[in-house]
């Protein structure tokens, strides 16, 4: 059986893990010892998309991928501005990476964006746009516990182009750590030639300008400096 990392919006809630984790269960061959775990996220596909990048790459350099299905259920219904009928959300999608592991949830703004280099194959499972509010429980929960079963091939699944996820293109704040250092979707190539080690810049977030350093790391200006640097 293939371990379970669940990344959504609502896990910061201990009865709604609990539930999903009841309905998982009772969906797999032999529920006696699943390995689950849930990470919180914020109702932000950009966050979201970090979060799963994030543990896509440490699950690939320090895990096994082969053997793990990340689910992540962030949809904060964005896509229209009217009444949603019957809870409405994005298409749930289901991708194999080039690893083998499985990644699925709702293909809502960019939640799937940052992985999509590492994607081999996209697939749609229809007819889970709609139903109960909770559908992570209601329908979600049995599709987990199948691609744990490694049943993909017996579940109605609809080959699709990668191009039905979005490009995650501009420069966001896509993760504040316990810290608050914030995590951008920035890297240092898009610094590199343009800003040198120890040059002050201009840096504007939600309309408020900071003058800050560039630096090796976290530490390279001295206390109390806000600096730019690249991540770990």
């Amino acid at each position: 059986m293939k371990k379970l990392i669940v990344v959504a919006d609502w896990a910061a809630d201990s009865v709604n893990c609990q539930e999903i984790r009841t309905a998982v269960e009772g969906n797999l061959k032999d529920p006696s010892n699943p390995n689950i775990t849930f990470v919180a996220s914020t109702p932000s596909s950009i966050h979201t998309a970090f979060i799963v990048q994030q543990l896509t790459e440490i699950e690939n350099r320090y895990g096994r991928p082969g053997d793990t299905v990340l689910f992540q259920n962030t949809d904060p219904r964005l896509q229209t501005k009217e009444g949603v009928e019957k809870a409405k959300g994005a298409d749930f999608i289901v991708v194999r990476l080039q690893t083998g592991m499985y990644i699925c949830g709702p293909n809502a703004g960019y939640d799937f964006s940052l992985i999509k280099p590492l994607i081999e194959e996209v697939f749609v499972y229809q007819q889970l746009d709609k139903g109960s509010q909770f559908r992570s429980r209601d329908l979600y929960a049995r599709v987990c516990a199948h691609l744990m079963d490694s049943m993909e091939d017996d579940m109605d699944l609809v080959e699709a182009d990668p191009g039905i996820i979005p490009d995650l293109k501009g420069a966001y704040i896509a993760h504040i750590d316990s810290y608050g250092n914030m995590k951008t979707t920035m890297t240092g190539e898009d610094l590199k030639g343009k800003v040198e080690i120890g040059e002050e810049i201009d840096i504007t977030i939600n309309g408020v300008t900071k003058k800050v350093t560039y630096t090796h790391n976290l530490f390279g200006a001295g206390v109390g400096k806000l600096v730019i640097y690249p991540g770990s």
